[in-house]
């Protein structure tokens, strides 16, 4: 499969793999810097647009080490890019830490997983059809 991505910065970075097996490409930032102090988020530019194929999305997730490390996440993780926009992919990042962050140009800031997107008929009804667990949410099925 192919994704076409088009550079709308000079100093853009094409997502790519970090290992061989890895799920998803990283994303790196473009902005020159951003200061991110405890709680505050940001839109953070990569300089990038990417054409999906179809039947396809593309998923913004964390860095699992900017977390853990820094306490820096993808706020609406995951976010969604649709297949039809082509506009530029920003994330926002918020920082959960107690310490001011800083991102720069070059730092890699998120993931972005491609995955197939299961389109479905809508079908009003009168009732659902019963299960044991009903409307039980919540931690209704227990705790560990």
């Amino acid at each position: 499969m192919k994704l076409f991505i088009k550079k709308l910065n000079k100093d853009a970075k094409l997502p790519f793999y970090a290992t061989e097996h890895a799920s998803g490409m990283d994303l790196v930032c473009v902005d020159e810097t951003v200061l991110l102090r405890p709680l505050e988020r940001a839109l953070v530019s990569t300089g990038i647009a990417i054409e999906l194929p179809e039947g396809y999305e593309a998923q913004i997730r964390p860095r699992s080490g900017l977390a853990i490390k820094q306490g820096i996440t993808v706020l609406n993780a995951p976010g969604t890019i649709d297949r039809d926009y082509r506009g530029e992919i920003k994330v926002i990042l918020i920082n959960l830490s107690d310490k001011e962050v800083v991102i720069q140009k070059g730092d890699r800031i998120a993931q972005m997983v491609i995955s197939p997107v299961a389109k479905v008929d809508i079908v009003e009804v009168e009732e659902l059809s019963a299960t044991k667990r009903q409307d039980g949410g919540f931690g209704s099925t227990g705790t560990s």
